[in-house]
């Protein structure tokens, strides 16, 4: 029985690609049955719609991360334009990053803002990074009135007075494997709070895996571990969390449909 959904991965990084029937094999065998493949350049974007469009039960977004230097601007039209299609759900990863890229942040703000707009004209939700630059993050979600889309904050690492203002834009929370991390007190004491219509679950993989894979390549299975997680810190079942998370994936990414 699949029960999970992975809200945000990168099966076309190294060494996922490499491997991508065993990892998806893998993340059946352990009850995950969707994931949203998310997109950081414009172009690499052609692969990241190949997963879904190739793989029933995968999703594809369509952004260009905050850090990134070396590709093409996205303007609204590009954003727009590619969100065009039925197996992209989601706009972004998006945001702002202050702790990879120093100096004058504009160019960074203005591509988020572009983003948020793309967003609102396509009708597909955000899919929003934030590091070391909350403020400006939700001041320019704000402005932009990001708040008539909605999306998701995702791998989230701030605050609760965050959170709590990110929900009030009529955003969703997102944990990934950091919150099984020994020194995550705080952020633990975050994920206790979140309503539950607003809460989902992610492995950012390969990136962060959560205990007990620290330090390996993370992947799409290893999600249920941050469900567990989840569901002793919030005194509930895995049952309960995976399905929760797996209703509000759907009930925010709208365009993405599920599969038997």
């Amino acid at each position: 029985m699949t029960l999970l959904v992975d809200s945000h991965c990168h099966l076309n990084f190294e060494p996922l690609n490499a491997g991508l029937e065993d990892v998806l094999q893998h993340a059946r065998d352990n009850g995950v049955g969707h994931m949203l493949c998310v997109s950081v350049t414009l172009e690499t974007f052609p692969e990241v719609r190949a997963l879904a469009h190739n793989h029933a039960n995968l999703f594809a977004s369509v952004g260009v991360h905050p850090n990134e230097r070396e590709g093409r601007e996205p303007s609204v039209e590009d954003l727009t334009g590619l969100a065009d299609d039925a197996r992209v759900v989601a706009i972004g990863e998006t945001g702002l990053d202050y702790y990879r890229s120093q100096g004058d942040m504009a160019w960074q703000q203005e591509r988020f803002r572009r983003h948020i707009r793309a967003a609102r004209i396509s009708g597909k939700p955000l899919i929003i990074h934030t590091r070391e630059a909350a403020a400006d993050t939700l001041r320019i979600m704000r402005e932009e009135q990001a708040q008539d889309i909605g999306g998701v904050m995702h791998c989230f690492t701030e605050s609760w007075e965050v959170a709590r203002a990110a929900l009030d834009l009529n955003f969703h929370i997102s944990f990934s494997g950091i919150v099984t991390f020994r020194n995550a007190e705080v952020l633990r004491e975050v994920a206790k709070q979140v309503p539950q219509d607003r809460l989902l679950v992610e492995t950012d993989a390969p990136y962060l895996a959560p205990v007990p894979f620290r330090g390996k390549t993370n992947e799409p299975a290893f999600v249920k571990h941050v469900a567990e997680c989840l569901a002793t810190l919030r005194a509930t079942t895995f049952e309960d969390i995976a399905g929760q998370t797996t209703k509000n994936f759907f009930a925010l990414f709208r365009h993405a449909k599920a599969t038997a």
